[in-house]
């Protein structure tokens, strides 16, 4: 694992409402992330750790303090340059799959890069090479409804991959599979963060996947609350 800041923000705020209508979701959290890593972040549902994931993704825009980038703090980018950066760099895996149900499997692991305006040869190059990685190639022109839940999972792995992302945010990743499959998807994770050296960041509130980071991130009402280090169980 490099000891190369990927993420890094500093007084991290995220405030929702207006007046005395306000609510802190994020209160002044500051962390880094290295390359290689693989963070749990964990809390109680309403903690904010969802809300903290999203900002380290750019998906949402903190109502105060940094987040930078591989140095470059990005909310000093215009949209157009946050959406580029987002595209190229990250990778996401969601509970709920987002995928076009009657579409192909091939058809939705491109979409990123048919949004990246890489033409259609070599993003079907890239999307099979990334089916091939989460073992479904076989199902490269089945339909994503025609799919198990494990399947589609995998199929969002092969999505996030499919840009060589130097981050990959999951959410959630094994709430909806039962836990043998659940405990496949997650193996696939860590094989990614190891072999490929991609930053794994996880939301979960399975203490077990957490256990398997290499760090943990501990969020209660909108503040840190510890980041003990450890060694991974891989």
């Amino acid at each position: 694992m490099s000891e190369t800041t990927i993420i890094k923000t500093t007084n991290l705020t995220k405030v929702y409402g207006k007046k005395s209508a306000t609510f802190t979701a994020l209160d002044n959290v500051s962390i880094e992330i290295k390359r290689g890593e693989s963070v749990a972040i964990i809390g109680k549902s309403g903690s904010g750790k969802s809300t903290l994931m999203h900002l380290l993704a750019l998906l949402d825009k903190p109502t105060s303090g940094t987040i930078e980038i591989g140095g470059k703090d990005s909310t000093k980018l215009k949209n157009r340059q946050v959406n580029r950066l987002r595209n190229h760099r990250f990778g996401f895996v969601f509970q709920q799959f987002f995928m076009n149900s009657r579409d192909s499997v091939l058809n939705n692991v491109m979409l990123p890069l048919r949004i990246a305006g890489i033409k259609p040869s070599e993003r079907k190059r890239r999307a099979l090479e990334a089916l091939e990685i989460v073992d479904l190639s076989d199902k490269a022109k089945s339909r994503a409804n025609d799919l198990s839940g494990g399947q589609k999972q995998r199929v969002c792995i092969a999505r996030a991959l499919v840009n060589n992302p130097a981050v990959i945010f999951a959410d959630e990743p094994t709430g909806n599979l039962d836990s043998t499959t659940g405990k496949l998807v997650e193996d696939l994770l860590f094989s990614l963060n190891k072999e490929k050296d991609i930053t794994l960041i996880i939301v979960t509130h399975d203490e077990d996947l957490a256990s398997r980071c290499n760090r943990q991130i501990h969020i209660k009402d909108g503040q840190l609350v510890a980041q003990p280090r450890k060694g991974a169980k891989k």
